[in-house]
C-alpha cells in the first residue's frame, strides 16, 4: 500500500475529514453563494458507516463513497489545498473506480456544481460523461457517470 493509498477512516480520523473538506471546498461558498453540501455532511456518521476513505499521514485526502446495486456513487473526493497538484486527486479517482470493480457494480456515479467548473474538466478529463444537468433545491447540479 502506498502512502496515499486510501484506507478506511475510523472515529480518530473524523477531525481530519472535517479539517479537509471544509479546506477543499470553503472556496466555492463566495462563488456559488451557497455553503458546499459535502461541508455540511455528517462526517461522524459517514465514518461510522464505513463511507469514508482517507489518504495520507496526516490525512490530505478523502472519498466518501456509497455503494448502490448498480453502480458506486461517489459523494465527495476531497484534497486538502496544500496537496492539490500532487496527482492525490487522480489517486482517489483511480481508486474509487477500482473499489467499484472489487464491488462488482458496472459504472461509478456522482454530481457537481454547477459553479465548480475546475471539477467538471476534471471529471471529464478522467472519462466521466455528462448525464444530466438538475437543479436539486438550491443547487444547480451536474451529474456525472463513467461506465467500467
Amino acid at each position: 500500500m502506498t502512502a496515499d493509498a486510501p484506507r478506511p477512516a475510523v472515529a480518530a480520523d473524523v477531525p481530519a475529514v472535517k479539517a479537509v473538506t471544509e479546506a477543499a471546498f470553503h472556496h466555492y461558498i463566495e462563488r456559488i453563494g451557497l455553503v458546499p453540501s459535502p461541508m455540511e455532511n455528517d462526517h461522524a456518521a459517514n465514518v461510522a458507516a464505513g463511507r469514508v476513505f482517507v489518504a495520507g499521514d496526516p490525512v490530505r485526502g478523502l472519498v466518501v463513497v456509497v455503494p448502490a446495486a448498480d453502480h458506486l456513487y461517489l459523494d465527495t473526493i476531497a484534497v486538502h489545498p496544500q496537496a492539490q497538484g500532487t496527482g492525490l486527486g487522480r489517486t482517489l479517482l483511480r481508486w474509487v473506480e477500482a473499489h467499484a470493480r472489487e464491488l462488482g457494480v458496472p459504472e461509478v456515479r456522482l454530481l457537481t456544481n454547477a459553479m465548480m467548473w475546475e471539477n467538471q474538466k476534471l471529471y471529464e478529463r478522467y472519462g466521466y460523461e455528462l448525464v444530466e444537468r438538475r437543479a436539486d433545491g438550491p443547487y444547480d447540479r451536474m451529474h456525472y457517470r463513467k461506465a467500467l
